[in-house]
C-alpha cells in the first residue's frame, strides 16, 4: 500500500487551500465559463405582458460603444412590430442625456407608448411599477443595452416587483460579450431572479 509522505500531504494542502483562498484578481485566469444555458420558447399572454424597451438610444446604443446593440436593432423592431399587432403594453427608457427623439429608428415610441427615466434600474425613482400594475402585467420581456446596466438592474428591480421575467438574450447587449454573458449568467442565476426568468430568444417567443 502507498503511504504519501506527511510533506507531500501538507504541500496538496497548501496548495488546494491557495487555490480556494485566493482573491478573484489571482485568479482570474483561472476562472472558466459555465455551461451556456438552454433556450426556452415561453408563450406570453398580449393582455398580461409588457415589453420594455430600455435605452436604446444614440448615447448608449451606437457603433462606437456598443455595436452589438445597433446590430440587434432589426431583431428588436421586428418583435417590436409583433407586440404592437397584439396590443401588448410597451415601455421605454432613456437615460438623462437622451429624448425621446434619440431612441433609434425602428424602435421609436409612439406618442402613447410611456417613457421613464432612470438610472440602471428603471424601476427606481420612475413609475414604471404603478404603471406596468395599472395595465395588468404580470410578465416582462427585457430589451436593454448596457447588458451590466439597465438589462440587468432593470431585470432585477422586476423581479423584486413580482413580475416574471422573458429574458431575450439576443437583445441584451453590452459593450463585450463577456458583459452580455455574465448579465445573462447573473440574471438566470441570481437568488433573486433565477426562479423568474426565461432566457430564450425574440424570433422564439409566440404572442397569444
Amino acid at each position: 500500500m502507498h503511504v504519501r509522505h506527511p510533506l507531500t500531504s501538507l504541500a496538496f494542502i497548501l496548495a488546494a487551500h491557495s487555490a480556494q483562498a485566493g482573491n478573484i484578481v489571482e485568479l482570474w485566469d483561472q476562472v472558466k465559463a459555465p455551461p451556456a444555458p438552454k433556450l426556452a420558447a415561453p408563450a406570453v399572454k398580449a393582455t398580461e405582458t409588457a415589453l420594455l424597451l430600455l435605452d436604446i438610444e444614440e448615447a448608449t446604443c451606437n457603433e462606437a460603444q456598443r455595436p452589438r446593440c445597433v446590430a440587434a436593432v432589426p431583431a428588436m423592431a421586428a418583435f417590436l412590430g409583433k407586440a404592437r399587432t397584439a396590443r401588448m403594453a410597451v415601455f421605454y427608457s432613456h437615460t438623462s442625456r437622451g429624448s425621446r427623439a434619440t431612441i433609434l429608428p425602428g424602435v421609436t415610441p409612439r406618442d402613447e407608448e410611456q417613457i421613464v427615466t432612470s438610472g440602471v434600474n428603471k424601476f427606481f425613482g420612475t413609475q414604471l411599477d404603478a404603471l406596468l400594475k395599472a395595465r395588468g402585467i404580470k410578465t416582462v420581456i427585457i430589451c436593454g443595452t448596457a447588458a451590466s446596466g439597465a438589462a440587468l438592474h432593470t431585470a432585477t428591480g422586476a423581479a423584486q416587483n413580482g413580475y416574471q421575467i422573458v429574458l431575450p438574450v439576443d437583445c441584451v447587449t453590452g459593450s463585450s460579450l463577456y458583459e452580455e454573458q455574465s448579465a445573462v449568467w447573473s440574471l438566470l442565476n441570481g437568488p433573486g431572479t433565477a426562479r423568474v426568468s426565461t432566457a430564450t430568444t425574440l424570433g422564439a417567443i409566440t404572442i397569444e
